[in-house]
């Protein structure tokens, strides 16, 4: 896969590329990772690439040419129909679908917004989707540039150790993911639970979701809300709602 990240500071995000399994993906040649900085573009001596906004108000805005001549340039650089996607609080939630979605993709442009805001002209016709990572607000679009890389990297072939681990993340199978343990078996007085020494792995697996389920209905109902659950679901979750009122 290809990823092209259009930053103000493409030194910043570079780093994804330097550790942990995106590191280890650009290593094996599994990921390629570009850059281009809407600064190089700039025609002024000063490599301006913001201005006042129009209207009036606070804050600089991210200039329209800089930032268009990066875009295709990174263009030119990937695939044919890699989509360009612009990091801004004005877009919708990023998630585990969307990271599944653009790991099919040969190539993904990502632009990092940075300022007040980008010149509107921008996002209509050269992005083709925006994304966000929450309800708050960073200093850019970098750190979110980082984390889209991270998700969806770790989603390509051969890139895990183990490529169950991917499948076993949580969000995966729209649920948070079930408790782990490692040795030793007692910490703090505390058991590692009975069913994980068993070596009975249905019953292993029937737990682990059952933890999973219950777990996302105590802290993220509107997960649970999203599934139609099935009988043998809703047997689960009554079990573990009334293992919880039993402690």
């Amino acid at each position: 896969m290809q990823i092209a990240v259009v930053s103000l500071f493409p030194e910043l995000v570079s780093q994804v590329g330097e550790y942990g399994v995106v590191g280890r993906a650009v290593e094996r040649q599994l990921l390629s990772l570009h850059f281009e900085n809407p600064r190089d573009y700039a025609e002024d001596v000063h490599r301006t690439v913001d201005d006042r906004p129009y209207g009036g108000g606070p804050g600089m805005v991210l200039k329209y040419e800089p930032a268009a001549k990066a875009i295709r340039a990174s263009r030119d650089r990937l695939p044919a129909g890699s989509p360009v996607v612009c990091l801004s609080p004005q877009g919708k939630v990023f998630d585990q679908a969307t990271a599944r979605r653009f790991a099919d993709l040969q190539g993904l442009i990502l632009l990092a917004g940075r300022y007040e805001g980008i010149d509107e002209r921008l996002i209509e016709n050269e992005v083709d989707e925006e994304l966000s990572l929450g309800d708050f607000v960073l200093s850019g679009g970098e750190i979110a540039a980082m984390a889209v890389v991270d998700a969806v990297v770790r989603l390509l072939p051969s890139v895990l150790g183990d490529d169950d681990s991917a499948t076993q993340d949580s969000f995966m199978q729209g649920l948070l993911d079930h408790p782990h343990y490692t040795r030793p078996e007692v910490v703090a007085g505390q058991r590692v639970p009975a069913v994980l020494l068993s070596g009975d792995h249905a019953r292993i697996a029937r737990w682990r979701y059952k933890q999973a389920l219950g777990r996302s209905y105590m802290r993220r109902p509107d997960l649970v809300k999203k599934l139609d659950l099935d009988r043998e679901q809703r047997k689960l979750l009554d079990e573990f709602l009334k293992e919880q009122g039993e402690r």
